[in-house]
């Protein structure tokens, strides 16, 4: 198992490969240098190549009944000595394009990451980590069909970041028709992997079958795809309930051209009251960033510490073709008048990551500044559930990189083999 391939680092991919020799990395995110090209080897066909031996060597292992699984992670909220559990479910989910409105994303795509996880997918026929999705539940009633009454977990395993992840293999054929009957008309919004969603929309297209062919079932049996390729495997979490926690990442700016930090400080005073702080932690930073009311960012430059406060009229009037949810979010506001309007770093660069750099680590953040690796740095508080809720429901999206959703859904606890 491994975090999410996103959210592996070349010292993780290491540590991987070393912990075992068959270690999912291997197949989500393997090591280049070891592949021959002259002979046409590739990190996708030896993906391929891996996860065929491991099916015949009996190291992965298919399920005999159709199943679906329990899945919680109990962790630490980051910062805080508070622990929470977070309970879902992984299952296979249909495919529906936006449009639809049955499934709803909050952020945009990059076409980089879509082309390789697509590779990926040609190569291998399966899906290795699930897309976080988040329904609406308010009484828990999905969550009892699961958990009421589990006993001992089939699998856990302790991650890097300590977090406790069980799993509960559900093969109850009238458990799994309770569960489908309970999901049947929930709207969906996607968490995490919007870039591996539509790249399985995108190959569930290809592969829909010429004649408009579906395969049947009864009414008795359980629910599933009209074709292999019509579903993806997917998490789903309750958003009303008490494990979700998002943390907020930051945005660190680097490589502009004559970044000059006071001129900065008197260009931004037409649209944010502006602080001077003195030098301290970025724990104490983000602190004080917290017990504000309304938009507000800790700015680091190299010349010191500032506080920014909105003005809500020069905002508003900035920001007036904006629609109004979108125009209360702060990473709206970061984005659109302080990135753009500001620092000339337009939609295209901050796309492209031209001079932009995203951290979780606020601290990280500040002393890239502090050790002259970077002009300055926006700490930001996190987005809200309700924030999030509202835009993605009105079929807007935010700003790159506005969620991160703690912790992150372990890859290689499930697969979903099309073959």
């Amino acid at each position: 198992m491994t975090q999410p391939y996103d959210k592996i680092s070349p010292a993780m991919q290491q540590a991987y490969y070393q912990r075992s020799p068959y270690n999912l990395v291997r197949i989500i995110l393997g090591l280049p240098e070891l592949f021959d090209a002259e002979r046409g080897e590739s990190v996708y066909t030896r993906a391929a190549r891996d996860f065929n031996a491991w099916r015949e060597q009996g190291v992965l292992v298919q399920e005999k009944d159709p199943c679906v699984f329990a899945y919680a992670q109990r962790f630490r909220v980051p910062g805080s000595s508070e622990v929470r559990e977070r309970r879902g479910f992984i299952a296979l989910g249909r495919l529906h394009e936006y449009a639809e409105q049955v499934v709803f994303r909050h952020e945009q795509t990059l076409s980089k990451p879509k082309s390789d996880r697509l590779n990926l997918l040609n190569a291998t026929r399966a899906h290795f980590g699930q897309i976080f999705m988040l329904y609406s539940d308010p009484a828990g009633s999905v969550e009892r069909v699961l958990y009421d009454g589990a006993g001992a977990a089939d699998a856990e395993v302790t991650d890097e970041y300590d977090v406790l992840h069980r799993v509960w293999r559900v093969s109850d054929p009238a458990a799994i028709r309770l569960l489908a009957a309970a999901m049947a008309d929930k709207k969906l919004i996607i968490a995490d992997g919007h870039h591996r969603y539509e790249t399985a929309l995108s190959y569930a297209k290809e592969h829909a079958p010429a004649d408009g062919a579906k395969i049947e079932h009864s009414a008795n049996q359980l629910p599933q795809p009209a074709w292999p390729e019509s579903a993806v495997m997917m998490t789903f979490v309750n958003m009303d309930a008490e494990g979700l926690v998002i943390l907020p990442t930051h945005r660190v700016v680097h490589s502009l051209d004559r970044f000059d930090p006071v001129a900065f400080a008197v260009a931004a005073r037409e649209f944010f009251q502006v602080e001077a702080l003195g030098d301290d932690t970025a724990e104490a930073y983000i602190d004080l960033l917290k017990s504000q009311n309304g938009t507000a960012f800790l700015v680091v430059t190299r010349a010191g510490a500032l506080l920014f406060q909105a003005r809500p009229e020069a905002i508003s009037a900035a920001l007036a073709g904006v629609p109004e949810r979108q125009r209360q979010l702060d990473l709206t506001q970061l984005h659109a008048v302080i990135l753009d309007r500001l620092l000339g770093l337009d939609a295209e660069k901050v796309r492209e990551q031209t001079n932009i750099r995203y951290l979780r680590d606020a601290g990280e953040a500040v002393d890239q500044v502090r050790r002259g690796e970077a002009d300055v740095s926006f700490l930001t508080n996190p987005v809200s559930m309700e924030q999030l809720r509202e835009v993605a429901f009105a079929g807007e999206v935010m700003p790159q990189k506005s969620t991160d959703f703690y912790p992150k859904l372990l890859s290689g606890l499930t697969i979903y083999a099309l073959d």
